[in-house]
């Protein structure tokens, strides 16, 4: 008897459990809505993959993709608005089909994590999703780190079920921050030089420590919130697989890396400027204008990105400490005899040489590969301010 009622009440489990399967993928409103996470590719825009929702609507036999990344590469003002800050990206709707054969041509992977939502949550969602969609409601001031085709995804989640995701812990440590997950991307992917650009561009917000939900930016890691998230008393996804398969290795590795080149720089500088200093003036002419010139030109960009555009993440940017604007004008007095230079370029060893020691206490992560460069700074500003004392000798 009382293994006939243990039958029955596995049976009357399995009953109950194949129900509440079925209410989960088909319910009155015949609708399926699904987090679509994209692997990286090989374009920078690209490196930190790709979020978009899908929603399968068997009503109206529709399997359309609602994709938040979208920019116009037409657009006659596109890098003037991209420099700014002012690149509007937009929500375009495409078939499934077709958002799979591009991202199956460029051997990207796609994984699926079907939401368990209710009809009504469902239903709010489409509407909001169509709505956003609409050509005046479409266009958005894109954020890479705050606001953009992943976190959107995020953000509407939250409001049709009322309130933030309750996840486990998605950070590989408590002290990660925004670089530290950008590095992560670039290095899996050998795109060092690519790391060096962001590093000098982007300032100290980038090194803020971040919390569980401010790494749901990058799709991946919305990906694992998802896994483990929870709204109401049930999980968010019930059902996860891959629509296509991951490619590893989308960079060859290369030792061609900014480190190794300007290493190899600082020592053939240095080394000339110990051995043939005397004997290769035109060289170091050219040499010291040219060097001089762009560190200012660039130490004039980083002003400009920092003051003149609208991206938050280039703003309170330590890289100004090594490529000093006032450098531009210097460039053109090198080899002068004015007893100014001599006195600059004195102050330009001694204050490189203390940067040097305070390199790593700074509260922005400067990129190792740099060290060489302000290496190159110290050997050739003391060479300039001996120079310049033996000229007013004579």
């Amino acid at each position: 008897m009382k293994k006939f009622f243990g039958f029955i009440s596995l049976l009357a489990s399995l009953f109950s459990s194949a129900q509440t399967t079925a209410e989960q993928t088909t319910d009155s409103c015949q609708l399926t809505i699904s987090l679509l996470t994209c692997t990286p590719g090989e374009e920078l825009y690209s490196s930190f993959g790709h979020s978009a929702i899908r929603v399968t609507d068997d009503n109206a036999n529709t399997d359309l993709v609602f994709n938040y990344g979208t920019f116009d590469f037409n657009d006659p003002h596109f890098y003037k608005k991209f420099v700014q800050g002012k690149l509007l990206y937009f929500v375009s709707v495409d078939e499934l089909n077709n958002f799979l054969a591009e991202y199956d041509y460029f051997k990207r992977g796609v994984t699926e994590q079907v939401l368990n939502l209710s009809c009504e949550q469902k239903q709010k969602l489409v509407a909001a999703l169509f709505e956003n969609a609409r050509e005046e409601n479409k266009y958005y001031r894109y954020d890479f780190n705050y606001d953009n085709c992943t976190t959107r995804l995020r953000d509407m989640i939250e409001k049709i079920t009322g309130g933030p995701l309750q996840t486990t812990n998605i950070l590989p440590d408590s002290n990660t921050t925004f670089r530290n997950l950008i590095h992560d991307y670039l290095q899996k992917g050998n795109q060092y030089w690519s790391q060096l650009g962001i590093d000098i561009l982007l300032g100290s917000p980038l090194d803020k420590k971040i919390t569980n939900r401010e790494a749901m930016f990058l799709p991946d890691y919305l990906l694992m919130a998802f896994d483990s998230a929870v709204t109401g008393n049930k999980k968010l996804v019930y059902e996860k697989e891959s629509l296509l398969p991951a490619v590893a290795n989308r960079h060859d590795k290369s030792y061609f890396t900014p480190v190794l080149v300007f290493a190899i720089l600082f020592l053939l500088i240095t080394a000339l400027s110990l051995f043939r200093q005397h004997s290769s003036p035109v060289f170091f002419k050219i040499f010291d204008f040219s060097f001089f010139l762009a560190l200012g030109l660039l130490g004039l960009l980083l002003v400009f990105m920092w003051f003149g555009t609208e991206h938050a993440m280039c703003k309170n940017n330590f890289n100004l400490l090594w490529a000093l604007p006032l450098h531009t004008i210097a460039a053109f007095f090198i080899f002068s005899k004015k007893e100014w230079v001599q006195f600059y370029f004195r102050f330009i060893f001694f204050y490189s040489l203390v940067l040097l020691g305070a390199w790593f206490a700074l509260p922005q992560q400067l990129n190792t590969a740099l060290i060489p460069v302000l290496g190159i700074i110290i050997v050739r500003s003391h060479f300039i301010s001996k120079k310049a004392t033996e000229a007013q000798k004579h």
